[in-house]
């Protein structure tokens, strides 16, 4: 299976999944670029699905499916069936709860569709309030193999690294990874973001003396999240 990326609104990013003949839209935004590219590669758009539902991943839905005659895939359906099958290959939903209680993270191949729950050099608000799930969902993207890559649902990478400079001045791969930012394809693997990613570094023991410095708990691996979580 293949994936696009397609920006929308300011910052966006929505994506399509395809396989030889059938494709499913995520964050379906960028309705117009979707259809055209849909239809230039002979492809059919069978489901539309979302990583949450706030209203910026929301936005296109509904005019998508009227212009393509696709199938709608809530998130209860997503999260009841954890599997999509495109084209005879299973596509992994996973929860990840924490931005919101719906998240979930498209898995399949060696990419990840993270939406607000991970992002390319930071990670979203904890606005369902619960910041222990949002560690737990956290944690078990981590698990996944380094060279697995992260599409997320917004480019916030310019914004994330100026933080990390900001509260990791001496980490010497942040330059390698503004480097290899490309705002036409926004990506990176785990592998870069446990080198640069404040959120994802709480096991680092650079980072660990870093949150003593600041006077903030380290004890434990949820005192380090929580510590940096409250850092933002």
């Amino acid at each position: 299976m293949n994936i696009r990326q397609f920006l929308y609104s300011a910052d966006n990013l929505g994506y399509l999944i395809y396989g030889g003949r059938s494709a499913i839209a995520i964050d379906a935004g960028a309705v117009e670029p979707m259809i055209d590219f849909v239809h230039k590669n002979n492809l059919k758009l069978i489901f539309v699905a979302h990583t949450h539902d706030h209203p910026d991943h929301t936005s296109g839905t509904r005019e998508l499916l009227k212009k393509t005659g696709a199938t709608f895939l809530d998130q209860g359906f997503l999260l009841s069936n954890k599997t999509i099958d495109l084209d005879g290959e299973a596509i992994n939903v996973y929860p990840t709860p924490g931005h919101t209680d719906d998240s979930v993270t498209y898995h399949f191949d060696d990419f990840l569709i993270t939406g607000d729950t991970l992002f390319n050099g930071t990670v979203g608000n904890c606005f369902s309030g619960n910041l222990k799930s949002f560690y737990n969902s956290i944690k078990f993207l981590t698990t996944f193999p380094e060279n697995t890559s992260v599409y997320a649902g917004h480019d916030y990478l310019k914004y994330s690294m100026a933080f990390a400079r900001i509260i990791e001045p001496d980490n010497p791969d942040i330059e390698g990874y503004i480097k290899s930012y490309d705002p036409m394809h926004v990506r990176s693997t785990l592998k870069d973001e446990l080198k640069v990613n404040p959120y994802l570094r709480f096991n680092d023991s650079r980072f660990t003396e870093i949150l003593k410095h600041k006077g903030l708990p380290a004890s434990t691996e949820f005192e380090r999240w929580n510590s940096i979580m409250n850092l933002g």
